[in-house]
């Protein structure tokens, strides 16, 4: 069982991002929780959370929510 994000910019292309692979969920999860303004930064705008190869969630944006 692995984990790992795919990483697309605002036009949902793939891009290149971290090549990491997690045991779990959680794992990635909180990976991305710490790394997520770095991946903004270097241009991801979006993310996709893979199992194997399935989709789990996403596409996800990286930018914080705009105030209501």
């Amino acid at each position: 069982m692995s984990y790992r994000w795919r990483y697309q910019d605002a036009s949902g292309r793939d891009v290149t991002g971290p090549d990491l692979v997690f045991d779990d969920q959680t794992d990635a999860e909180d990976w991305l929780g710490i790394n997520w303004a770095g991946l903004l930064e270097s241009g991801v705008e979006q993310v996709t959370l893979l199992h194997t190869d399935a989709e789990v969630y996403g596409p996800m944006s990286l930018r914080p929510a705009e105030p209501r």
